[in-house]
């Protein structure tokens, strides 16, 4: 057990070090971000605001083809 925590020591040092790493954890930050976004306009359920729209027009697509058989 106390192999991995040096391990793991020793990588945390060297992602502080290697500019790489930094850019990949703002990678990581917007990835973040953008899935907040997303969660925001969908919301966490299927009752988000575009949720309802989409589910709205899909009803109205369901019914004119209904309509037109």
């Amino acid at each position: 057990m106390l192999k991995y925590c040096i391990e793991t020591k020793e990588a945390l040092k060297r992602l502080r070090a290697d500019q790489d790493g930094v850019v990949s954890f703002e990678y990581i930050i917007v990835a973040a971000c953008i899935i907040g976004a997303v969660v925001a306009a969908f919301g966490t359920s299927a009752g988000g605001a575009i949720a309802t729209a989409l589910s709205g027009g899909i009803t109205a697509i369901t019914a004119a083809f209904t309509a037109a058989v």
